[in-house]
Parts: C-alpha cells; sequence; structure tokens
C-alpha cells in the first residue's frame, strides 16, 4: 500500500526561484535514498479560512507562500528505511541551507485509503481534514465514491491518506492546523489535474453534479478542514520542474 510523507512549507515568495534550485538538488539525493516519487507545488489559489487554512497552518507571514509537497514509498518499511539513511548520509549535510523556516512546517507520514488513477499533470489540489479515528472506514467509503467523480470530470489521480505517524510539534504541526480532538486523526489528500484550466473547469462541473451533494452526516467536520490550488514546480515521475514543463496528462 502506498505510502506518504507530507510537507506544508512557508516559503517567502522572493525566494521562489532558490527554493526550486533547492528542491531540484534535493530530489535526486531522496531518490537515492529511498523516495520513490518526490512532488513540490506553489502556491496558486490558496483561500483564506474563518476558521482553519494552509496559511495558518504554517504562521504564514504576509510576505510568505505555502509549498505542497509529499514523498511517495511502496510501504511504510521503505519510508522509515529511508529515513534512517538521511539521518545517517553526508550529503545531506549540503542541503542544510534552506530558503525557508523549517521550524515552521509541518509533516507527517499517512498510509494511502483510496487511491484513483494515475500520476501526472501541472496542477494539484491539496487538503488536510481532521476524521474522527473510529469512522476511518466511512471516510475511505465517501472519498472512494467521490473520486470517480473527480476522475470522470479530468482529473488525473486522487489519493486520501490517513494519518499514520504525526507527530506534535513545538510550534505547529498537523493536528494543530485543523484543530483536532483527541479522538481524531488528520487525512492529507491531494488531487492531480492536468492543468488549472482542466481543474477549474472539473469543479465547476463538480460543483453542480447532484451525485456529490452530502447524504446524511458527513464522517468530518469539515470546518475544520482547509484546501488550496497549487502549481508544480517539480514532479520527478516526469522529471517536471518550473523551467521544464510536464506534458499534458490524460485523465
Amino acid at each position: 500500500m502506498t505510502y506518504f510523507e507530507g510537507f506544508i512549507v512557508p516559503v517567502p515568495e522572493a525566494n521562489k526561484g532558490a527554493y526550486t534550485q533547492h528542491a531540484d538538488k534535493f530530489a535526486p539525493l531522496v531518490q537515492d535514498l529511498g523516495v520513490q516519487r518526490m512532488v513540490e507545488a506553489w502556491e496558486s489559489d490558496v483561500p483564506e479560512g474563518k476558521v482553519t487554512d494552509f496559511r495558518k497552518a504554517v504562521d504564514a507571514k504576509p510576505d510568505e507562500k505555502i509549498v505542497f509537497s509529499w514523498f511517495e514509498y511502496p510501504d511504510r518499511t521503505t519510508r522509515d528505511a529511508t529515513n534512517a539513511k538521511m539521518m545517517s548520509d553526508e550529503r545531506m549535510a549540503d542541503m542544510s541551507d534552506m530558503p525557508f523556516d523549517g521550524k515552521r512546517m509541518i509533516m507527517g507520514g499517512f498510509e494511502s485509503i483510496v487511491d484513483e488513477g494515475q500520476s501526472g499533470g501541472r496542477y494539484t489540489d491539496g487538503w488536510v481534514v481532521p476524521v474522527p479515528t473510529a469512522k476511518r472506514d466511512a471516510y475511505r467509503e465517501l472519498a472512494a465514491r467521490n473520486a470517480k467523480y473527480f476522475r470522470e470530470y479530468g482529473a488525473t489521480r486522487l489519493v486520501e491518506a490517513f494519518g499514520d505517524d504525526v507527530t506534535k510539534g513545538k510550534v505547529t504541526d498537523f493536528y494543530r492546523a485543523v484543530q483536532a480532538k483527541d479522538d481524531e486523526s488528520v487525512v492529507f489528500a491531494f488531487i492531480e489535474w492536468p492543468d488549472k484550466q482542466t481543474r477549474d473547469q472539473g469543479w465547476e462541473k463538480i460543483m453542480k453534479d447532484e451525485r456529490m451533494q452530502p447524504q446524511g452526516d458527513m464522517p468530518f467536520d469539515g470546518k475544520r478542514m482547509f484546501w488550496g490550488g497549487f502549481d508544480k514546480i517539480l514532479d520527478t515521475s516526469s522529471q517536471q520542474t518550473s523551467q521544464q514543463p510536464a506534458a499534458p496528462a490524460t485523465a
């Protein structure tokens, strides 16, 4: 079962070029150590929320943008082994000069519960949602049903991953980001689209589709869920960077 390490990072807008260069340099290193795929996506359409949002999640400053990022692994065992290698690899010392505030970056390990479609495309929707741990199966069933509709309207891939190794941080973390309760877990999820136009058109159709309307009680608190749209600046599955756009993917 695919395993994900998810990240939300505040990056000064003026450092976008430096961040992209840092990611380009970091990608081959982590792949050599065991990361199957690395994706970095830059803020494009990130709304402000009344209760939670991406900016609040990392205490973003006015001059900062949000990066939504993830590593993919075939399973948690591979992820744990990779992290152990990172801790001892001398090459990691060369990556210490980071163009962002690592103290406010949040990260965690997530186990895939829904994975529909194939990787690809230039645009990503990402969201984070608190889900009662006891309602994991109900959430998975709802997410699996909705994934098929997103694919119908042009999405390349949809992933929902349940919190498996999410630690609490001193400054920020995924639990604080969604104001999670003691009996709740955190879901890290994303949709990949060929491009923003397909995404915008897809969402317009989704919002009008009666099949997507809520049916009964939802197995999560939507008021504490937050989401946003992001342009990919690096995707190792297609060798995509901001300087080398990927070819449009088919749904």
